[in-house]
């Protein structure tokens, strides 16, 4: 009669050890990328990529479900907040439209896998020839709209006015504050905010970016240097010393990444 082997001690250990929320687990996705922990700047990407083409983030949706496994990882110190996969890093996170007599249909990827995909009535928005929309680089003044989306509940401080103000200098070239714009409205907003005591009463991220676009004096496509310098000033007034999920300065980088998925 054959006995059981016990189980060897590092065994057990490894089974104990909590397990990170992986893409196989909550998408239908098959080979490396099954494997890979959901990590946060993947959901940035994927969060910045939706809010361009739906003008938010779909309830329920890829973005979402994405955000929520990548908090709990980062949560249970699984992910560093920072991180992002090789899989997505590198072979792109997007959200492509295909018309189609009748409709659109949206179609979400991480590394050319298919994560998510809605049907819509007739778009509104211009196709190239051959169905596809042309995908443009995301500006610095859409990747602020798009923090607008993710974080705008969010009181501004004075680490987001920083941020703030780096991303207009850069995307006007010129490190003249101008009287009223986004980075005037926001350092405002954040010495207001110093001496208020209710949350409710403080001024959001929402009410200084939403139509960010329109209130800046000019525009220019989002670079990964934009995007570092951006995240530096952020970090530089943020006593926390981390970057916020959804911010102005993950927006930005998570923005700065999709524009070089574009330009491959």
């Amino acid at each position: 009669m054959s006995q059981e082997q016990p189980r060897r001690p590092q065994e057990d250990k490894q089974q104990d050890k909590p397990q990170p929320i992986k893409y196989g687990d909550v998408f239908s996705v098959s080979g490396d990328l099954a494997k890979k922990p959901i990590a946060p700047q993947d959901a940035n990407m994927m969060q910045t990529a939706e809010t361009m083409v739906f003008g938010q983030t779909q309830k329920g949706g890829p973005a979402a479900v994405m955000q929520s496994a990548a908090t709990r990882n980062e949560r249970s110190g699984l992910v560093r907040h920072d991180q992002v996969t090789d899989v997505g890093g590198n072979e792109g996170v997007t959200v492509t439209e295909t018309d189609v007599p009748g409709s659109r249909i949206v179609t979400e990827t991480v590394g050319g896998q298919v994560i998510g995909q809605y049907v819509q009535p007739t778009p509104v928005a211009q196709v190239a020839a051959g169905g596809f929309m042309e995908q443009n680089e995301i500006t610095i003044g859409e990747a602020l709209e798009a923090s607008a989306q993710t974080a705008g509940d969010k009181p501004i401080d004075q680490s987001d006015a920083a941020a703030i103000q780096a991303a207009e200098v850069r995307a006007t070239g010129s490190n003249v504050i101008s009287p009223g714009g986004l980075a005037a409205m926001a350092q405002s907003a954040a010495a207001y905010n110093a001496g208020t005591q209710r949350e409710q009463d403080k001024i959001k991220l929402t009410d200084v970016l939403s139509g960010a676009t329109a209130k800046l004096p000019a525009d220019k496509a989002v670079t990964r240097q934009d995007a570092e310098g951006i995240a530096s000033a952020e970090l530089r007034n943020n006593l926390e010393m981390g970057r916020r999920p959804g911010g102005v300065a993950a927006s930005v980088t998570a923005a700065a990444r999709l524009n070089e998925n574009i330009k491959m």
